[in-house]
C-alpha cells in the first residue's frame, strides 16, 4: 500500500511529494482523490487515505482495499461506501467513530476484512452484517465496548477472526459465538472479565486461538474449554488465577501453547496436566507457568513430576520458583522436581 502523512506546513517536503505523484500520475500508476493515495492494479483500486478531514466521497468503482485511518472522524456517511460492491478490505483504525450506521455495510456484500482497531465505539447497531456473509476477520480491538451481544454478530457465517481486546468487557453473555462457526481465532484480552459464562465457547466448530490474557478472572472451570477439542494455543497469564478444575484441559489433544504465567497459583489439582504433553505427545510451542506463588509442598508433587517429563518445553524456567514453604523460598520448581523430594 502506499501511503504518506500530510503535513501541510513541511512546504518543501510537499513540493516533491507532490511531483512525484505527478509523474506517477502520469505513468498510470498513481492518482490522488483529496487526502487520499489510490493505488491501481489488475485486481482493483486501493486507495489510502491516512489523516483526511473527512471520510473519501467518488470512491472508483473499482475500489477493493480502502484505508481511512489516523484521523479526527466521528462518524461515516450512511452511503458512505455505495459505488464501490467489490470492496474486501476496509481499515478504520486510529479515527475517533462512535457509532456506525445499521446500513453502512449494506452496499458491500464482499466485504473480508473490517478493522475498526482505536475508535471510541461503545456498541455496535444491529443488522450491521446482515449482508457481511463472507466477512473473515472483525477486529474491534482498543474501543469502548462495555457489553456486547450475540445480535451484533448475526449474519457473521465466515467469520474466523474476532479481535475484542482492550475493551471494557466486565462479562460477557453465553450465546454470544453461538452463529459463528467458522470461528477460529477469538481474542478478548485485556478487558474486565472477572468470570466466563458457562457456554462462552459452543458455536465454533473448530476453535484454534483463544486470547483471555489481562483480565481479571479467578478460576477457570471444568466446562469452559470442553467445546473446543482442536483448541492449539491458550493465554490465560495476567489474570488472578487461584484455582483451575482438576478437568479444565480435558481433551485437548492438540493444545501446544498455554500461558499460565502471572497470576495467583499456589498449587494445582491431582490429574490436571495428565491431558497435557508428553507421555502422549510434545507440547509443540510450550508453556509458561512463571510468576505465580508456588507452595512447594505435597500437593505440587502432580505438577513436578510433569514438568520433569515436560521440561524442554517450559518457558521462563529461572522465574518460576517456590514461594513457599519457607524453606524452599526462592527455589526454581524445576530444581525442586528434579530433585524428586517433594
Amino acid at each position: 500500500m502506499v501511503s504518506w502523512q500530510h503535513q501541510g506546513s513541511l512546504q518543501d517536503l510537499n513540493t516533491c511529494l507532490a511531483r512525484t505523484l505527478f509523474l506517477l500520475a502520469l505513468l498510470g500508476r498513481v492518482s490522488s482523490l483529496k487526502e487520499c493515495l489510490i493505488l491501481q492494479s489488475a485486481e482493483g483500486s486501493t486507495v489510502s487515505c491516512h489523516g483526511p478531514t473527512e471520510f473519501p466521497s467518488s470512491l472508483p468503482a473499482d475500489t477493493v482495499h480502502l484505508s481511512v485511518e489516523f484521523s479526527n472522524l466521528t462518524q461515516l456517511p450512511a452511503a458512505a461506501l455505495q459505488g464501490c460492491p467489490g470492496l474486501r478490505e476496509l481499515h478504520l483504525s486510529s479515527n475517533r467513530l462512535q457509532a456506525l450506521s445499521p446500513g453502512l455495510l449494506a452496499p458491500v456484500p464482499r466485504l473480508r476484512v473490517l478493522d475498526l482497531t482505536r475508535n471510541a465505539l461503545r456498541s455496535l447497531p444491529p443488522g450491521l452484517f446482515n449482508t457481511s456473509a463472507n466477512l473473515s476477520t472483525l477486529v474491534l480491538r482498543e474501543n469502548q465496548l462495555r457489553e456486547v451481544s450475540a445480535q451484533w454478530l448475526q449474519g457473521l457465517d465466515a467469520l474466523g477472526h474476532l479481535d475484542l481486546a482492550e475493551n471494557q468487557l466486565s462479562s460477557l453473555p453465553s450465546g454470544l459465538l453461538a452463529s459463528l462457526g467458522a470461528l477460529h481465532t477469538l481474542d478478548l484480552g485485556y478487558n474486565l472479565l472477572e468470570s466466563l459464562p458457562e457456554g462462552l465457547l459452543q458455536g465454533p466448530r473448530r476453535l484454534q486461538r483463544l486470547h483471555l490474557e489481562g483480565n481479571r478472572l479467578q478460576r477457570l472451570e471444568d466446562s469452559l474449554l470442553a467445546p473446543q477439542p482442536f483448541l492449539r494455543v491458550l493465554f490465560l497469564n495476567g489474570n488472578q488465577l487461584v484455582a483451575v478444575a482438576t478437568g479444565s484441559f480435558q481433551g485437548l489433544q492438540h493444545l501446544d501453547m498455554l500461558d499460565l504465567s502471572n497470576n495467583s497459583l499456589s498449587s494445582t489439582p491431582p490429574g490436571l496436566w495428565a491431558f497435557l504433553g508428553r507421555p502422549t505427545r510434545d507440547m509443540q510451542d510450550g508453556f509458561d507457568i512463571s510468576h505465580n506463588p508456588w507452595i512447594c509442598d505435597k500437593n505440587l508433587a502432580d505438577l513436578c513430576r510433569w514438568l520433569v517429563a515436560n521440561r524442554n518445553k517450559m518457558f521462563s524456567q529461572n522465574d518460576t520458583r517456590c514461594a513457599g514453604p519457607e524453606a524452599m523460598k526462592g527455589q526454581r520448581l524445576l530444581d525442586v522436581a528434579e530433585l524428586g523430594s517433594l
